[in-house]
């Protein structure tokens, strides 16, 4: 068994926070905060729990373009209201997760939901850029809207906790969102003293994002809130046990072996493909969304 543990790499603090727009006070662990091997996950935006007062007109960001990717949005504190030029839009509240495919390329807006910013209070959220392979980078815009009552949920032993599975499998259970290459993403949700075990192939790039709490990982190594632990493409096996009532995000995939271009919202896979990009957003081909 000790063998095939999947081990840590690096357990990282919080990187110093940046906003995005007026509304997302972030902390990002990856590609500039720290350069870590995570593909298929492009980047990692983690807005630390904060507190913001209340106000009538919503923080949060306005138009802008992607292409070439997806976007994860997860909700832990705090309610994000968002609209894109395909149509779609809805409000994010705690425990859901909006999932929207870019791919050929949208305007996408988010911003802090209306009642939640006139009431002010907590707000914590995730936001993960996810790669595309490049044979679907042109593929039509889609969204999937994975809500917290709907999520598949593996409920562990003896009332120990839950494992929340928003894309992939754990243990045979299936998350409800579609991915363009194989990859796990879960909650998992640990009362103190409780344990949790993971199985991902060693090739995978794995890591987790303290949500709440603290953890003791394969017995040897302690987490804690707002860090972010990087495992080694060795092994498959990793077990957890809560310190304290402890909320982890666990994301593994499998790497997406293709050269990267990227510029600013536009995630490729050559230099002509970002001209291209930036191209037909100047001529209007992302469609229109109002400011």
């Amino acid at each position: 068994m000790e063998a095939n543990i999947k081990n840590v790499s690096a357990i990282l603090n919080a990187p110093a926070p940046h906003m995005v727009g007026d509304g997302f006070r972030v902390h990002n662990f990856f590609p500039s905060g720290y350069r870590i091997k995570m593909s298929p996950f492009f980047m990692l935006d983690y807005n630390a729990k904060i507190e913001f007062s209340a106000r009538n007109e919503p923080r949060g960001v306005g138009v802008h373009p992607h292409r070439g990717f997806e976007t994860v949005t997860i909700a832990y504190h705090g309610a994000v209201a968002h609209h894109d030029s395909a149509g779609n839009s809805g409000v994010i509240y705690p425990g859901d997760v909006q999932w929207m495919t870019a791919a050929g390329g949208i305007l996408h807006k988010e911003y802090h939901e209306e009642e939640f910013s006139k009431k002010g209070g907590a707000f914590q959220m995730v936001q993960l850029w996810v790669n595309l392979p490049a044979k679907y980078k042109m593929n039509a815009p889609k969204y999937q809207d994975v809500k917290h009552s709907e999520m598949a949920k593996f409920e562990l032993e003896h009332g120990q906790g839950s494992i929340e599975v928003i894309a992939g499998a754990y243990k045979g259970l299936n998350g409800s969102a579609s991915t363009f290459s194989p990859l796990h993403l879960y909650n998992a949700k640990l009362n103190k003293g409780e344990k949790a075990s993971f199985s991902f192939p060693a090739n995978y790039n794995t890591g987790f994002v303290i949500i709440e709490g603290s953890i003791l990982i394969n017995g040897t190594e302690t987490a804690k809130t707002d860090q972010f632990v990087h495992f080694k493409n060795e092994g498959s096996e990793i077990e957890i046990e809560a310190l304290e009532n402890a909320v982890v995000l666990v994301l593994s995939g499998e790497p997406i072996d293709e050269t990267i271009a990227q510029y600013g919202p536009f995630l490729m896979n050559t230099a002509e493909e970002i001209q291209e990009a930036i191209s037909d957003y100047n001529q209007g081909k992302f469609g229109y969304l109002e400011d």
